[in-house]
């Protein structure tokens, strides 16, 4: 087994920990004068009584399992230290274990060091047991409740249960030894805005994409009808390879529906299994791949399950508004610059540090925290709970940047096309 696959515990140093803080919050995060932090977060807009929400959740007698919200990668993690570093410097992060362990030994040192704990694919129990057991010491264990990036900081997507199951099962441990141990699933939101009119870096980053993926240059269109031109061009290769010829009136979110669609009956079929929805059959596909990878079918298998993998990236989210601002183009520019441009040392280091076009404010607001300890409602139940107040904080950050004058937008090219 590789060491990718294999569980190590964290080993917390509290030295580094500490003297990461204001490495990240100089370097990482706001820069220096003629220097610009590698996430370019000028100002945090956290107020008082939002942290002290959080903080109240915290500490001896309680497990708490803080849940942000994962618009961004790399920046999350950036976010999150800054807010632990504020209120419960010893927490844990659960990170995939591609960051953990796939990038040596020495990088795998600092991890543990950090105290991140590797999530493994199809074998996650171990860091579910570290976890549990971590915050009935009465630390914190923070991970995001969306699974992976999903480049959409103006949509929740659906939860993962993995918080609400940890917190059940340690509010019963817990309460076995101390029946007022309490137990908290604690949820933050946080939004990136521009702080300037970021549209001739975005226009410079647009090129760099077609140039990647060799499609030609948009140049002349508008910002929003060059992003809507890459993702109708990767639309336009996928229905050629799938063989779907679209209705010559039907609009790009119909086209997309039919590919999707197209692509699961395809995977369900080479898994012989009844097609359930979408993101629950790539989980059973990618489950299946990783246990029968001698299946002479495998690579046919694994080319669908890409396929729909980036489709999915893709959501209904896309299509909801008349409008989408410069924070969400940028966004679209991101995740098909993650997506598909590979290959060099300047796109591999863009997939795991992506710069911003410009400076930003990141707006940070705690929704109530779950007492699950109180909670009497299914797995299920607590996640849509715990979603609802997720997007009523978004809603409510919205305000905020609406009324500090508007967000710059354009016409949503994906509802109209």
């Amino acid at each position: 087994m590789s060491r990718l696959d294999v569980f190590v515990p964290p080993r917390p140093s509290n030295w580094l920990i500490r003297a990461m803080t204001p490495v990240n919050r100089r370097f990482m995060l706001r820069g220096f004068p003629g220097l610009r932090g590698v996430c370019d977060i000028r100002t945090i807009d956290f107020p008082e009584r939002e942290q002290a929400r959080l903080a109240a959740v915290c500490g001896q007698g309680k497990a708490t399992f803080v849940t942000p919200n994962h618009p961004e990668f790399f920046t999350d993690w950036m976010l999150d230290k800054e807010i632990s570093a504020r209120l419960f410097p010893d927490a844990a992060f659960w990170a995939t274990n591609g960051v953990v362990n796939g990038l040596g030994t020495l990088a795998q040192k600092f991890w543990l060091a950090n105290n991140l704990i590797a999530q493994i694919p199809g074998n996650s129990e171990p860091a579910r047991e570290h976890s549990i057991d971590w915050a009935l010491k009465g630390n914190v264990v923070l991970l995001h409740p969306e699974g992976s990036v999903g480049w959409h900081s103006n949509y929740v997507a659906p939860l993962m249960p993995g918080a609400v199951d940890m917190a059940i099962d340690a509010a019963r441990r817990g309460r076995e030894a101390d029946p007022a141990f309490k137990a908290f699933v604690a949820p933050v939101v946080w939004k990136l805005v521009f702080q300037r009119d970021v549209e001739p870096e975005l226009f410079a980053e647009c090129g760099y994409v077609e140039g990647r993926m060799k499609i030609g240059t948009g140049e002349g269109l508008r910002l929003n009808e060059r992003v809507y031109r890459l993702y109708k061009m990767l639309l336009e290769r996928d229905e050629a390879d799938l063989g779907i010829v679209p209705e010559p009136s039907a609009g790009f979110d119909v086209r997309h529906r039919l590919l999707v669609k197209t692509t699961c009956d395809r995977l369900g079929g080479l898994l012989t299994i009844d097609t359930p929805e979408p993101t629950e059959l790539l989980r059973v596909a990618m489950r299946r791949l990783r246990e029968a990878k001698t299946d002479p079918a495998a690579p046919e298998i694994k080319s669908a399950i890409d396929r729909l993998a980036l489709n999915l990236r893709l959501g209904d989210f896309a299509f909801s508004s008349e409008k989408v601002t410069q924070e969400e183009l940028a966004e679209h520019i991101k995740r098909i610059r993650n997506d598909y441009c590979k290959g060099t040392m300047r796109d591999t280091l863009n997939r795991y540090v992506p710069r911003p076009a410009g400076p930003r404010t990141a707006i940070i607001r705690v929704p109530e925290p779950l007492a699950v300890h109180e909670f009497d409602g299914t797995v299920e139940e607590a996640l849509a709970l715990l979603r609802t107040r997720m997007w009523e904080a978004l809603d409510g950050i919205n305000g905020v940047v609406t009324g500090d004058g508007g967000a710059r937008a354009y016409p949503n090219p994906f509802r109209a096309g």
